[in-house]
């Protein structure tokens, strides 16, 4: 990945979005919801004030509208500051 946040911000790869429900029924693309959680693919250096504490391969949850959308050879990227993530999961 030649992608290298900087200062307190980070770069997330979202999950992928949910294809069927429980029930079994399929969910067509423009129905499906954004995803709320994501992989850590890479971190910057943090800032003098807030240290970084996010680590690459983490597991982690953020909000419905945090973060820039941005594409990098065809694939779609969320790059946010470490401050819009809501937590590390599991």
């Amino acid at each position: 990945m030649n992608i290298k946040p900087l200062a307190d911000r980070v770069l997330i790869e979202p999950t992928a979005a949910e294809e069927t429900t429980l029930g079994g029924i399929i969910i067509p693309d423009s129905a499906k919801e954004k995803p709320l959680k994501g992989t850590v693919l890479a971190v910057g250096n943090g800032t003098k004030d807030d240290p970084m504490v996010l680590k690459e391969g983490d597991k982690v949850l953020y909000g419905k509208y945090a973060g820039t959308e941005i594409e990098y050879e065809g694939t779609k990227y969320l790059m946010m500051r470490q401050s819009d993530v809501l937590a590390i999961i599991g």
